[in-house]
């Protein structure tokens, strides 16, 4: 796998933060300011057919189904698949929180996290809009699940968020074109 953590390309707010919860739990946390409106933004992030423009090739992301029109709301669910390591995985999420243009969460119901609940948080600023996104992840085996975190998992979530990042970074200032 090549790294997707091009530097170059984050933006200056852009911060990251992967701290270690208990055997096996962990928590990310991302905070970024981009210059479009906390309208525009949700919009965009609630739409699951952008998933596909801001998640790196090399998982190879691809959702199932019918993308738009869509109904985001409390119980929506979405199917999906990613590659881990030529593997192909399957996902299905589903949100359990929406509050536009300020908030939604959604978990993971099916795919490779025994657990996985990720919340998206917009908030005005002078800037525009600062996104924070929380993750809250335990992986599957136990201490051997915490070997692979330390080996791979966390280097691919950085990567995978860190590219997510840049590719914002580039729709936010299109739009302020």
């Amino acid at each position: 796998m090549v790294s997707s953590c091009d530097t170059s390309r984050l933006p200056y707010s852009f911060r990251i933060n992967i701290t270690r919860g208990g055997i096996g739990r962990y928590h990310l946390n991302t905070t970024q300011i981009f210059p479009v409106s906390r309208a525009t933004a949700f919009t965009f992030f609630e739409d699951p057919g952008n998933l596909c423009d801001i998640t790196p090739p090399w998982l190879d992301f691809r959702l199932h189904g019918a993308v738009k029109p869509v109904k985001v709301c409390v119980g929506a669910e979405f199917d999906s698949h990613i590659r881990w390591f030529g593997v192909l995985l399957q996902w299905r999420s589903r949100i359990i929180h929406y509050k536009p243009p300020s908030a939604f969460t959604d978990i993971q119901l099916i795919g490779p996290y025994k657990y996985w609940e990720h919340r998206h948080e917009f908030k005005d600023v002078p800037e525009g809009t600062q996104m924070t996104d929380e993750v809250v992840y335990v992986l599957p085996f136990g201490i051997l699940g915490d070997i692979i975190h330390a080996l791979v998992v966390t280097h691919q979530l950085q990567d995978i968020f860190c590219y997510r990042a840049a590719k914002i970074n580039d729709w936010a200032l299109r739009q302020a074109e």
